[in-house]
């Protein structure tokens, strides 16, 4: 299989996983690209909209926290590791409001941890990882951050 099919195959994957998850289905999100240690997911303003009309801040949370989480996996299913993925833990920031549709970006926090995210989990059956996302508007601003922690856990 070429590389570029497992890719296509790998963003598939993850998008069927994420219309399997009742409260992730409800986003609307669509895997948009994955690159160089980089997911990028869209969802629709009007499947998260809050009162003001701008974007329900507990969709944005969401999205970056799947994000990061769908990066760990796709890097880890592409290798051929089988693990479970799991938050530990997050923080968000909230900088400006979302009046159009969401696209967050998801990368590594540090190039050391994701260069060693293999062997360790190799190794110990288990990794701990840190990764950052964004909420970036049309205009290239960032609306939203957010930093969290997963675990890794082989699966025997």
């Amino acid at each position: 299989m070429d590389r570029i099919t497992s890719h296509e195959q790998g963003l598939a994957a993850l998008a069927s996983h994420f219309a399997g998850m009742p409260p992730v289905a409800a986003l609307q999100v669509q895997v948009d690209a994955w690159r160089e240690g980089c997911l990028r997911l869209r969802a629709p303003l009007a499947a998260n909209v809050n009162d003001k009309g701008c974007a329900f801040g507990g969709s944005l949370s969401s999205l970056m926290t799947i994000a990061a989480w769908g990066l760990v996996a796709l890097e880890l299913e592409s290798a051929g590791v089988h693990a479970d993925v799991f938050v530990a833990d997050s923080r968000v920031r909230f900088l400006k409001p979302v009046f159009e549709d969401l696209v967050v970006e998801a990368t590594f926090d540090d190039a050391a941890e994701h260069a060693a995210l293999l062997d360790v989990l190799r190794r110990q059956g288990r990794v701990s990882i840190r990764l950052q996302a964004r909420t970036v508007l049309a205009d290239g601003a960032v609306a939203a951050t957010y930093a969290g922690r997963y675990v890794a856990i082989a699966r025997s």
